[in-house]
C-alpha cells in the first residue's frame, strides 16, 4: 500500500461524443478521451461511434499520442445480454485502450470475450469507499472512476489503501445530476426513457408546480421569486481553481463531463483545464491560480458553478433555484479550415452568424484568445459578402493575424 501520491502526472480525460469533438479535444489539450459506441453506452442521446468509426478513432488516437476508453456502462437486462456478447465480438480486435463499465456480468463478459482488456469501474458504480476499490481491483479493475459524491479527505484516504497500480478518476468540471451517482429513476416513469440505458430526457431541468390532491388540474407555482423555482437544478461542477488539491488526494484522472455538449464546448473548456494543468506540473511548488482560466471556461455555455461534494456536502448555495437557463454569452461563429499564404485568406466554415464589422475572439490549442475585426470576407465564388447567415457556409476571410487550421473564432453576444 501507499501513503503517498502516486501521480504519475494529471491525465486530463475529455468526452467525444463524436469524431469531431474527439478530434478536437486531444488537439486542444487532452491526454485520452471517452466515447460510447451505438450501443450499451450510457449516452445514447450523443453522437457516438460506429463500429468502423471506433476502429478510426482508436488509430487516430494512438497516432496523436492520446488514450480512448470505451463507455459500455449500461445496466443490462436479460434480453441485452446476447447482443451485447455480439458487439463485444466485433470489437474485440480494435486496439481500446479501456472499456468504462458498471456492471459486474458485462465485466465478466469483457473479459471473457477480450482477454487483457483493460477495465475502468465506472462511476455508475457507486464506488463510495475504499473496501469497495478495493473489491473491484480484485476483480480486475485498473482504475476507479469514483462516485461524484465523495469528498477530497475521502479520496485521499482510498488513495492511500489501494495498491499504486490502481488509479482514482475523478469528474472535474461539468453538470451534475441530482440523483445518487447519477441513477435516476426519474425520465423512465415520466418519460418512458431510461437513464440508466442512456436515454435520459433530463426531468431534474424541468419546471414544477404543486397539485393538490382533491384539487386536480389546479397547479400552484412554487416560487423562491416571480422566475420560480427549480428544485431539482444543480448548477454545474467546477474544480479548474483546485487542481493542487486533487492531485495531492492521489487523483490521476480529471474527468470532464460532457459527451452530449458541442465542439466548441469541448475546446474552450479543454484548453483552459489544460492551461491550468500545465502550470502546476511545471512548477507545483510555486503554483498560482490565474483567474484567466475560469474566465475563458466561462465563454463555453453553463451553469452557475459548484465544489459539489469535495469540500462539504452540498447545500442550498449548489442548486440554482431561479432557472434552469445555460448561461451563453458567447457563440462559437467559425472554425478555421484552410490557410492560403499566397492570397492572404483564410477558409472559415460558419457556424453562428456573423459579418463584417463584428469584432470576434479567436482562439486555439494551447494559444490564448485574441481579438480580430472582421473587415473582409468573401463566399466560394469570389464574391464580397457583408454577412454570413447560412449554417456551415464556406468563407474566405482576411485577418491582420492568419489563425491556424482548426482554430476557432467566438463573438460575444449583444447583452
Amino acid at each position: 500500500m501507499s501513503n503517498t501520491n502516486i501521480n504519475k502526472s494529471l491525465e486530463l480525460l475529455a468526452p467525444a461524443g463524436d469524431m469531431e469533438k474527439l478530434k478536437t479535444a486531444v488537439r486542444f489539450g487532452a491526454d485520452a478521451v471517452y466515447f460510447g459506441g451505438e450501443m450499451f453506452s450510457l449516452r445514447a442521446g450523443a453522437g457516438n461511434f460506429s463500429i468502423d468509426e471506433i476502429k478510426e478513432a482508436m488509430d487516430w488516437l494512438h497516432e496523436n499520442n492520446a488514450r480512448g476508453y470505451m463507455t459500455v456502462n449500461i445496466y443490462p437486462h436479460n434480453g441485452d445480454i446476447g447482443p451485447l456478447k455480439d458487439y463485444l465480438v466485433k470489437i474485440r480486435d480494435i486496439p481500446i485502450d479501456a472499456f468504462l463499465v458498471s456492471d459486474p456480468g458485462v465485466m465478466t463478459l469483457i473479459k471473457e470475450l477480450i482477454p487483457g482488456a483493460e477495465i475502468h469501474l465506472s462511476t455508475q458504480a457507486n464506488t463510495t469507499n475504499y473496501l469497495t476499490a478495493k473489491f473491484w481491483a480484485a476483480q480486475g479493475c485498473k482504475r476507479i472512476v469514483c462516485a461524484r459524491e465523495m469528498s477530497l479527505e475521502e479520496l485521499k484516504i482510498m488513495r492511500r489503501e489501494l495498491p499504486d497500480d490502481i488509479e482514482i478518476e475523478a469528474f472535474v468540471h461539468g453538470a451534475m445530476c441530482i440523483s445518487y451517482s447519477g441513477r435516476c429513476l426519474l425520465s423512465n416513469f415520466m418519460a418512458g426513457r431510461d437513464a440508466n440505458k442512456g436515454a435520459c430526457t433530463h426531468p431534474c431541468r424541468w419546471k414544477y408546480a404543486l397539485v393538490e390532491e382533491q384539487r386536480p388540474g389546479e397547479y400552484y407555482p412554487i416560487e423562491e421569486d416571480s422566475r420560480g423555482s427549480y428544485i431539482l437544478n444543480s448548477r454545474d461542477l467546477c474544480m479548474i481553481d483546485k487542481i493542487p488539491d486533487l492531485a495531492e488526494a492521489g487523483v490521476y484522472s480529471l474527468k470532464i463531463e460532457g459527451r452530449m455538449k458541442s465542439m466548441y464546448y469541448v475546446a474552450t473548456v479543454v484548453s483552459a483545464y489544460r492551461a491550468a494543468i500545465d502550470a502546476y506540473l511545471a512548477d507545483p511548488d510555486s503554483y498560482v491560480f490565474d483567474k484567466a482560466w475560469f474566465e475563458e471556461l466561462c465563454k463555453a455555455s453553463h451553469r452557475e458553478f459548484t465544489h459539489g461534494f469535495y469540500y462539504n456536502k452540498p447545500t442550498d448555495k449548489d442548486q440554482n433555484y431561479l432557472t434552469s437557463e445555460y448561461i451563453r454569452d458567447y457563440s462559437f461563429v467559425g472554425l478555421v479550415r484552410e490557410t492560403d499564404p499566397a492570397s492572404g485568406l483564410t477558409t472559415v466554415e460558419q457556424r453562428n452568424k456573423f459579418g463584417v464589422g463584428d469584432t470576434v475572439e479567436i482562439f486555439g490549442p494551447r494559444t490564448p484568445y485574441y481579438e480580430e475585426v472582421i473587415k473582409e470576407m468573401y463566399n466560394e465564388e469570389g464574391e464580397s459578402v457583408e454577412s454570413a447567415p447560412h449554417p456551415q457556409q464556406i468563407l474566405r476571410i482576411r485577418f491582420d493575424r492568419t489563425p491556424e487550421e482548426g482554430f476557432i473564432i467566438r463573438k460575444k453576444k449583444m447583452q
